[in-house]
């Protein structure tokens, strides 16, 4: 493998409005893949918009959603790709010819769809049904995984990406500054967002206080440092329906160090570049060689019925 170098975005989408968000996302692949950068990544339902879908009926979802590779935003994407010459990963929502409704995030590049995913977690809308496999595939020579928001809240699914080959995992994410019931939690005003420019510092405070920032790094850098992965995390920045979210998408090594973070309060990418050497010497690629399945696997695989509940979606349980 050679050194790749990455993108991460962070953008303020609009609700339902794809010839929009693929305007904006064909903007930055540009200006990213003119900086050197050979992938760029976006986050979750970034085509299409997000929070926006806990108020659709399946009617109007499947109105939305798309199937994939002949819809029209899949060939956008792939469009984009061919044009900067780059790898490109982004998300809708996906239907199939049952109508079977998904939340998807794919990979595309010069020639077409590489890689399509479908979230085992989605919450967001009764009517989504969950994805029931992982997914693994090449860009470069580096093996790459996708696990989509709430996915990577559920550490096995983590660590079964890592153990099946992946060097990197793109987190494509729509999170941070709702009203969870953990401590510090809560949504951030919109008000504060509307006056971001004559006052940064307050809602900064927001952003990176326990609402936003400083809750992801409770737990992402040990996504990266216990799998020994490269972690690719992409989050919007701004109005997202009704929420406002915080952006902060970055990059991180094997280590869980932070290579690369988006900090504009607005529009942004960062590039990292990400090396092979560090695969091997990350604490983590020791401590998976010296696992002992012997002891816990019966433990880990018993079985189990998926009880999801989201916190913030009060009276709402995903199936």
């Amino acid at each position: 493998m050679k050194p790749l170098k990455i993108a991460t975005v962070q953008f303020e989408p609009r609700d339902n409005d794809k010839q929009y968000n693929l305007s904006i996302i064909r903007d930055i692949c540009r200006n990213a893949a003119a900086d050197g950068a050979e992938v760029i990544a976006f986050h979750e339902c970034s085509v299409c918009g997000y929070t926006f879908a806990k108020d659709l009926s399946k009617e109007e979802l499947l109105a939305i959603a798309e199937p994939i590779p002949s819809g029209q935003s899949t060939q956008a994407l792939i469009s984009i790709a061919r044009e900067f010459n780059i790898t490109l990963l982004a998300g809708f929502f996906e239907k199939d010819s049952s109508d079977h409704i998904y939340k998807a995030q794919i990979c595309v590049d010069e020639n077409g769809l590489k890689a399509k995913y479908r979230k085992l977690h989605p919450f967001i809308n009764p009517n989504i049904l969950p994805g029931d496999q992982y997914v693994i595939f090449d860009i470069k020579g580096w093996k790459c995984g996708i696990l989509i928001c709430y996915d990577n809240n559920i550490i096995e699914n983590v660590r079964a990406t890592a153990l099946l080959g992946a060097d990197i995992i793109f987190m494509p994410h729509v999170t941070m500054c709702t009203p969870s019931p953990r401590p510090g939690a809560g949504l951030v005003d919109p008000a504060l967002w509307e006056n971001r420019e004559n006052d940064p510092t307050t809602l900064r405070q927001e952003f990176n206080g326990l609402k936003g920032r400083a809750w992801l790094m409770k737990w992402l850098p040990a996504r990266a440092y216990d799998n020994a992965v490269y972690v690719v995390f992409s989050n919007p920045i701004g109005k997202d329906y009704n929420e406002i979210k915080n952006g902060c998408s970055m990059i991180l090594d094997p280590f869980g160090d932070i290579l690369a973070e988006c900090r504009k309060l607005g529009n942004e990418y960062v590039i990292a570049t990400l090396i092979p050497e560090k695969l091997t010497q990350a604490g983590g690629f020791r401590y998976r060689n010296a696992r002992r399945p012997d002891l816990y696997a019966e433990i880990i695989g018993q079985p189990h019925k998926s009880v999801q509940k989201v916190a913030w979606l009060t009276g709402k349980t995903s199936k």
